[in-house]
């Protein structure tokens, strides 16, 4: 079994981590207050149409805003994992999860095998 590269990984992490945060700290620049704060100022001139889709365009954004909050999360375990030395193994199963898995979701905690599993479950 070949060893992962754990640095490489830290730092794609770490990229990720700050990329969320640029975009988590737009949104927050965008949607200042609450739901119902914004309603209230957009809506009271509005047609009820217009209403409808600033409430659409703001719940989306909550949406993303709470994704990102799980993405960071994750990242932070996969962070602690490199520190653990337990990065790069199946949460599962315990086998290697491939290095293009990884890749693609450096934050992953399971094989994709272990991961359709739990998909289709």
């Amino acid at each position: 079994m070949v060893a992962v590269d754990t640095e490489h990984f830290r730092t794609l992490l770490l990229e990720e981590r700050a990329r969320v945060e640029r975009a988590l700290g737009h949104l927050h620049d965008e949607n200042q207050g609450d739901i119902t704060e914004s309603e209230e100022e957009e809506t009271f001139d509005n047609h009820l149409g217009d209403s409808a889709a600033v409430t659409y365009d703001r719940e989306m954004d909550y949406s993303l805003e709470e994704n990102s909050g799980h993405v960071l999360a994750a990242i932070d375990e996969a962070l602690t994992r490199i520190d653990g030395g337990t990065f790069g193994t199946c949460a599962r199963c315990g086998k290697p999860i491939a290095e293009e898995r990884l890749e693609a979701m450096p934050y992953a905690t399971k094989c994709i095998d272990c991961k359709r599993l739990e998909e289709r479950a």
